[in-house]
Parts: C-alpha cells; sequence; structure tokens
C-alpha cells in the first residue's frame, strides 16, 4: 500500500492483534475471523517458519486489511516482508541500521522502545510513532504518562502484558492510539481452529474500547 505510514497503522484500530501462527492452512480462516470481529489490521510475528507465506496469503485474499510483521529484528526482515506482501514493520527494540534501512526503502516501521533514550533516537531519524514494548515490565501507564510530558507529539502502541484487563487503561492514554496483544487471538485457539471464539472475542474487546 503505497504512502502508508505508521501514523495510518496506529489509527486503523485500537486493537491490533499480536498473531502467532503454526500452520499457513490456518491463516484464511483466522484473517475472517478477525474480519468479522471487526480488526483491520493485523500483526504476524516473525517467530514460526509459516509467518511470511501467511502473511503473503492474506494479503493476497483479503487487499483491505493490513498485514503486517512483527519480531521484525534486521533490515533483511523488512525486505523479506515487503516482498511477501506485507505493508509494515513492528520490531520489539530499536537500532540505528534498523532505522536508517526503514527510511531507505520507505517501508513503514514501528520501532520498539521502552527508555526515553531509544525514543529520542528514533525522533532522530524522523520517527514519531513508537511501539512501547514491553509496556507491562518498562513501566506500564505510569511511564507513558511521564514520557507524555517530554515528549507531547509523540504517539505509542504498547505490548507486552496487555490483556483484556488492562487495555482500557492504556487506550484512555493520550498518547496512546492503540494497543497490542494476543489476548483476543490465543496462540492455543489458534491451533485448535476456534474461529468463532476468536470472533467473540473481537467483537467484545472493541464494544468496549
Amino acid at each position: 500500500m503505497s504512502n502508508l505510514k505508521p501514523i495510518d497503522v496506529l489509527k486503523k484500530g485500537p486493537i491490533i492483534p499480536v498473531i502467532v501462527i503454526d500452520k499457513e492452512d490456518d491463516a484464511l480462516f483466522l484473517a475472517e475471523a478477525l474480519l468479522k470481529g471487526g480488526i483491520h489490521v493485523l500483526e504476524i510475528t516473525l517467530r514460526t517458519d509459516t509467518a511470511l507465506s501467511a502473511i503473503k496469503r492474506i494479503a493476497s485474499k483479503f487487499p483491505d486489511l493490513l498485514v503486517g510483521a512483527g519480531t521484525v529484528l534486521r533490515p533483511d526482515d523488512l525486505l523479506r516482508v515487503r516482498d511477501n506482501l506485507g505493508v509494515f514493520a513492528i520490531s520489539p527494540g530499536i537500532t540505528p541500521t534498523l532505522l536508517e534501512s526503514s527510511k531507505w526503502e520507505e517501508f513503514p516501521l514501528l520501532p520498539g522502545i521502552s527508555t526515553p533514550s531509544e525514543l529520542m533516537m528514533g525522533l532522530d531519524f524522523g520517527f514519531s510513532e513508537f511501539k512501547f514494548f514491553p509496556a507491562e515490565a518498562a513501566g506500564g501507564l505510569p511511564m507513558l504518562k511521564a514520557l507524555s510530558g517530554p515528549f507531547p507529539d509523540v504517539r505509542f502502541c504498547p505490548t507486552g502484558g496487555i490483556n483484556e484487563g488492562n487495555y482500557l487503561d492504556y487506550l484512555s492514554l493520550k498518547n496512546c492510539l492503540s494497543v497490542g496483544g494476543s489476548w483476543i487471538c490465543p496462540r492455543s485457539l489458534i491451533r485448535e481452529r476456534k474461529w468463532d471464539e476468536i470472533t467473540s472475542l473481537c467483537k467484545n474487546s472493541l464494544k468496549r474500547s
């Protein structure tokens, strides 16, 4: 998708499912279940051998979905995601090499940060939207509130420890446009192919947000 920006990804929906797909054949069924539940942006983590093929299958079948990759660690990961029709990438951390590559390739990246220093590095490279990870372990709500003072124009998608019990607290913060989490599509339910349960989890979570 041309001209897509990280801010567009964050604004697409308040909840971005963090997905681990073990079997490629589950990809389209899962995407359909998430769409039925009102989800329009997916983060498929590069933690399994089937992740890239799953991204390609979903992006080909559901062009209106924003399908991206998580657990992006190196510049070559960005290229592999793009070559498999992914339209954005999310990293758990931040490195100059990864930031430079994202800018050079003009490929949308949501870099992960957990400290003000990492945030300032991202700002130096022209980034203004970040993944805050691991959210709960890195200070959670108090940390994000503290960051809003010196960095009022920065926006976050907190991920890591986000669940049905606390996601609304994060979404109530002005500097959080969305949250990432696996509670709406647990790996166990994907393995058991309980698509209706996943749809219900999505609908119920979005209804509250």
